[in-house]
């Protein structure tokens, strides 16, 4: 039996584990733990980094007053991914012991009238590229788990959050043939990470005309890559793996026989001796970062053996290679540090589904 004690501000979550297997399963003990996080911060307004161009005087505004749904959790793309959590797991786990918490900050945020106004900022002068695109396409991602789910409460968050989905799928489609070269950093541009969360959208939403925009420029970008420098990685602040996000937003787009020959030139022996990342200070908001990027690696890798079969080698020695990164940063997410605490919860979930989803 493994005891880790998880600090939630004041207060303290104690999980039992019976096995260290269980560290990388999705139990409902686990989402309750996952939600607190997202809850303790969903509703705090400070501390608070905007992204905010201001057109006069009269917008200098507290964050909630600019952004009445996603004004918590630090920033703007941490909110809406806080809540696209929340939704993933009261769908995934409705009998989870903060089911109540989680419908009470949904039914706050997710209304029309606030979303009208989160629509509107959109439509200012100066606001182009606000939260391009990693906060669009986490806009996205939480639309398409609404999209997916059937009930009425959800429908409802649905129909709430469409005219901003709306108005996001459209900048996508606008932004995305202008953009020449794609961006191949490990933080918030990442242009092959942004395009897998639309995708998801793009598919749940039959939105045709963004599904197509993603195609051409996931081809022009990515398909005559080869020798991703992988060995370059990470940078000092990085969450995302720039080749493996890369490489498992392609998995998803080519056949795999295609998916195969092209991951042999770009990433050559993979996983070799990829190891999870040291994170030295989990206090300051850019190295925590690099738990973000354990959590992430594994997530891709546990996508990229998912397109091995069964008996593949390649397979086993990708699952192993990603528990590896996931252990690393699993059992630090709740540290009493709001540097980390607000929104690595998010990777984690992720993190751990992908894994869950016939690797084994």
């Amino acid at each position: 039996m493994v005891t880790r004690a998880w600090g939630l501000g004041l207060a303290m979550v104690v999980i039992t584990l019976s096995a260290q297997e269980a560290d990388l399963a999705l139990t409902d003990a686990a989402a309750d733990r996952f939600a607190a996080l997202a809850l303790k911060c969903a509703r705090q307004e400070y501390p608070n980094k905007l992204d905010h161009v201001m057109n006069s005087a009269e917008e200098v505004k507290a964050p909630k007053a600019l952004h009445p749904a996603f004004y918590g959790c630090f920033d703007w793309h941490s909110s809406v991914h806080g809540h696209w959590m929340l939704v993933r797991l009261l769908r995934t786990h409705p009998d989870m012991a903060k089911a109540a918490e989680i419908r009470g900050v949904l039914n706050e945020n997710l209304t029309p009238e606030r979303i009208a106004a989160e629509v509107a900022y959109f439509d200012q002068p100066g606001r182009r590229s606000f939260e391009r695109t990693y906060g669009w396409a986490w806009l996205l991602k939480l639309a398409a788990e609404l999209k997916a789910w059937d009930a009425p409460e959800a429908r409802r968050w649905s129909g709430a959050l469409q005219p901003l989905a709306d108005r996001v799928s459209v900048a996508f489609q606008d932004f995305l043939p202008k953009q020449t070269y794609p961006i191949r950093t490990g933080v918030h541009p990442n242009s092959a990470f942004s395009l897998d969360l639309a995708l998801d959208y793009a598919r749940a939403a039959k939105d045709a005309r963004l599904e197509a925009a993603i195609l051409d420029r996931a081809q022009i970008w990515f398909w005559k890559d080869h020798s991703g420098p992988l060995a370059w990685e990470p940078g000092g602040e990085d969450f995302l793996s720039p080749c493996l996000e890369e490489a498992a937003l392609m998995a998803r787009l080519l056949p795999r026989d295609r998916f195969g020959r092209w991951l042999d030139g770009f990433l050559p022996g993979l996983p070799g001796t990829l190891g999870p990342v040291t994170v030295s200070d989990r206090t300051d908001p850019k190295i925590v970062h690099l738990d973000g990027l354990n959590l992430s690696r594994a997530r891709a890798l546990y996508d990229l053996a998912r397109t091995f079969g069964p008996k593949d080698p390649r397979r086993s020695a990708l699952v192993r290679a990603a528990d590896r990164h996931a252990r690393a940063s699993l059992p630090h997410l709740a540290t009493g540090s709001y540097e980390g605490e607000h929104w690595l919860a998010t990777f984690a979930v992720r993190m751990l589904e992908a894994r869950g989803t016939g690797i084994r």
